[in-house]
């Protein structure tokens, strides 16, 4: 399948958010899978990505890019996309191979697993952003915004989101001068001053600035 033209991508945004799985399905993709991930950005913990693929005659509404629902609405999602889908699955990349790896290729690494837990092997695989998932021989087209445009990539979004919340909600317990049940590990003002009175804890990114700048000033106290 040929990167889609931008007359495509408005088509796509004007119809519905099933336009690229569509197309593909009348390709004959029967399988077509959609891929997105979750913690970026954060300063600690993994990053979660997700893998999902729909039947022809998915209908669940309200479903979009996780950043532009609630925590509520996703929890509920998260059951309707999980009963309706005919696989999904879920990959983790923690934080030490973040630092090991850089963000850019645990993202990818994450959706690789994600693909490689599914019990079907999909025909095709949208992604969302603009790269390919390396060493995965399966027909692939990175959408940049797929998570708007794409209900599979959508539906990805919202399922790599709450399993990643959950797992923070876990991690809060164990480090709860952090916070990580209310910011999920990302620069809040709360989480940034516990940073610098507590230090980084065990699934901080070492490689991430703020938390070398953490790190620097910790080593640099301790000389004489």
């Amino acid at each position: 399948m040929s990167s889609p033209k931008s007359t495509d991508m408005k088509k796509a945004k004007a119809e519905d958010k099933l336009f690229f799985e569509k197309e593909l399905w009348g390709k004959g993709y029967k399988l077509v899978a959609g891929v997105d991930e979750a913690g970026r950005g954060p300063l600690a913990g993994p990053v979660v990505a997700a893998c999902v693929i729909f039947p022809e005659d998915i209908d669940i509404s309200g479903i979009d890019d996780s950043k532009k629902l609630t925590s509520k609405k996703r929890e509920e999602l998260y059951k309707k996309i999980k009963e309706s889908a005919l696989d999904f699955g879920v990959g983790i990349v923690k934080e030490k191979e973040i630092d090991k790896l850089n963000i850019l290729r645990a993202s990818l690494k994450a959706m690789h697993k994600a693909v490689s837990c599914l019990k079907n092997t999909p025909h095709f695989i949208l992604i969302d952003g603009n790269q390919k998932i390396p060493d995965l021989k399966l027909p692939q087209l990175p959408v940049v915004k797929g998570d708007s445009l794409s209900l599979s990539c959508a539906a990805a979004s919202i399922i790599a989101k709450v399993e990643r919340d959950n797992l923070m909600r876990k991690f809060h317990r164990k480090y709860p001068q952090f916070s990580f049940d209310r910011n999920k590990g990302y620069s809040s003002k709360v989480h940034l001053e516990a940073l610098q009175k507590c230090g980084p804890c065990k699934i901080h990114r070492r490689s991430f600035k703020r938390v070398m700048e953490c790190l620097v000033k910790q080593e640099f106290l301790k000389i004489d």
